[in-house]
């Protein structure tokens, strides 16, 4: 018995997950020192944004002529779009710290950014069992993310909150209150990641 043909749309979505997860890595662990880093940075975001981008390019084209596909086909194409809006943030984000020359990422970033890099990986492990069929094993998954999307929610409201009390600059309040909500943005999307995992468990149940 030879071994079943993984689904082609099952594993498009495991490399856009795949490549989301890297970036959120790579986000993560990248060290800036100084502001010429900050270039460095938000440009190879933008190329795993680009790479993503033409994943998300090839799952349209081919869901446009498929006849039948593993789950439904707006399912696919709503965990495509809340991945690809999960890429877009962290570049996005990054972008952000090389236009406002932030190279010391505060407590309150790194706690997001842990979060999401969290978030990350168990997507990646959702969408593996999404593709294997392994639809209970996925909720432990959503529900983590789900777990994280609030625990940023948490932080947000602290980071804004000691923001005001604590930097004099109102232009420096400007920019990191952008980047805080940018990243509680991500987290959002991540939970739209798993409310999908959670409607396709209820579907297929």
């Amino acid at each position: 018995m030879m071994a079943k043909k993984k689904d082609k749309f099952a594993v498009y979505l495991g490399n856009i997950a795949s490549n989301l997860k890297e970036s959120a890595n790579f986000f993560a662990d990248y060290k800036l020192k100084n502001v010429s880093d900050l270039k460095t940075f938000s440009e190879k975001m933008k190329e795993y944004e680009n790479k993503g981008d033409s994943m998300v390019h090839e799952v349209f084209k081919d869901l446009h002529n498929a006849f039948i596909t593993f789950i439904e086909r707006e399912d696919i194409l709503t965990l495509t779009m809340s991945m690809d809006d999960v890429l877009d943030g962290l570049e996005h984000t990054a972008a952000l710290f090389e236009m406002y020359s932030v190279v010391n990422a505060d407590d309150y970033m790194l706690r997001f950014v842990d979060a999401i890099r969290n978030c990350a990986s168990e997507i990646e492990t959702a969408i593996e069992m999404l593709g294997k069929k392994k639809l209970q094993d996925m909720r432990e998954h959503a529900i983590k993310i789900k777990d994280l999307e609030s625990k940023c929610d948490g932080i947000l409201r602290e980071s804004i909150k000691s923001l005001f009390v604590n930097e004099k600059d109102p232009i420096r309040i400007i920019q990191y209150k952008e980047i805080y909500e940018e990243l509680e943005n991500i987290a959002d999307f991540c939970q739209s990641v798993a409310n999908t995992l959670e409607t396709i468990i209820m579907k297929n149940a």
